[in-house]
């Protein structure tokens, strides 16, 4: 799955980035690479958990 990732610069420096397609899904970092790195996890946390809250007919 893709997903559009939004990269912003933090005020007190390094990056924050959200997933549109995920409330709430945001993370942060000290570089592009970590941000990326980071963001990735919380979607990947996010589709998790999103799973798991799925009920199953």
């Amino acid at each position: 799955m893709k997903f559009r990732v939004i990269i912003h610069p933090a005020e007190e420096g390094g990056f924050w980035a959200e997933v549109p397609a995920l409330p709430g899904c945001v993370s942060e970092g000290e570089t592009l690479v970590e941000t990326l790195a980071n963001i990735r996890e919380a979607a990947m946390g996010w589709l998790e958990v999103a799973n798991d809250r799925t009920p199953i007919d």
